[in-house]
């Protein structure tokens, strides 16, 4: 796969009042990720070829249903990397699903998913009878107050074609901001709360009870990786809904600026699924689009997510 980059120009993207710049990248955005590009790692438990330069790898010559110590602190520094990593012909069992989630961490419960039969494990199934809503740029469950930390997606049964799934590196949306954007988001939070997507096929009784769990919760718009110390760019289309104290009108010409930067090619990496193919992902660092162009055809893949903790 290769990045094409185009050249520098500037272009105006206007929301509500407020006109802003959108860059065009090229030279500059070459500059500001090999900022952050240190010395490739060394990996010697498995291969690992990079996908793109900023994200994603693919791994090869390992079976993530027996994975080690000293493999899992590799995995681990290869995820802290390359944000997203890809792997083919993985026969996990259920068992060894949440297993492997464990290593990472508690497994996160989703109270809007139906589940598999392995507790903790989320099932996807989409046909011609429930379509997927999922092609929205998204971080998952960023409306708790301790967001995903990761996630695990395997493909039980794909499409004759399409159902691909994008990821975008929000780490380097934040890099190439303008110098007057991230000085204005800097400090700014923006509430997040479940019922901008899934509250929209809810009743009011079921909003009561699942928003006494999940009230909005504030979450600021530049977070830094716990781990890495990277900025950030936090805020996503079916989860954010406002920027707290700012008037109305300007922070939804904001927000809908900031949300448009997962958007960009540059960005993103794209996987093409094969059954029992396995994607690990950061899920402070990234977000992700699953393309709905399958309908009606069936996919249906399971997902164990990782508790994350408060975005600072």
């Amino acid at each position: 796969m290769t990045t094409q980059i185009a050249s520098p120009s500037l272009a105006i993207h206007t929301a509500g009042t407020t006109a802003y710049p959108r860059l065009h990248l090229g030279a500059r955005f070459l500059r500001r990720t090999a900022e952050h590009l240190e010395e490739p790692q060394v990996y010697t438990r498995f291969d690992l070829t990079p996908v793109n330069p900023t994200i994603g790898a693919v791994v090869h010559g390992i079976d993530l249903g027996h994975v080690d110590d000293q493999v899992h602190a590799d995995l681990h520094r290869a995820l802290l990397e390359y944000k997203v990593l890809f792997f083919r012909d993985q026969n996990l069992t259920g068992s060894q699903h949440i297993d492997l989630a464990h290593r990472w961490g508690p497994v996160e419960v989703n109270d809007f998913f139906p589940t598999a039969e392995v507790d903790g494990i989320s099932r996807l199934a989409k046909g011609d009878m429930a379509i997927g809503m999922e092609n929205v740029w998204h971080s998952d469950t960023s409306f708790r107050s301790d967001p995903s930390m990761a996630s695990i997606l395997r493909a039980v049964e794909i499409p004759a074609a399409g159902g691909d799934t994008l990821w975008a590196d929000m780490a380097a949306a934040y890099d190439n901001l303008p110098e007057s954007v991230k000085e204005q988001i800097d400090g700014l939070t923006a509430i997040h709360t479940y019922t901008k997507s899934w509250g929209q096929a809810m009743t009011a009784e079921q909003i009561a009870v699942m928003s006494a769990k999940y009230p909005p919760i504030a979450h600021p718009i530049v977070r830094t990786h716990p781990e890495t110390g990277r900025k950030l760019l936090y805020v996503n289309e079916p989860f954010t809904t406002e920027i707290v104290g700012l008037p109305k009108a300007d922070g939804d010409a904001l927000l809908d600026y900031l949300m448009f930067q997962a958007r960009t090619p540059e960005y993103q990496v794209r996987f093409q699924w094969a059954p029992n193919s396995v994607v690990i992902w950061d899920n402070r660092a990234t977000q992700h689009y699953a393309v709905n162009d399958y309908f009606p055809q069936r996919r249906v893949m399971e997902r164990v997510t990782v508790a994350g903790d408060l975005p600072r």
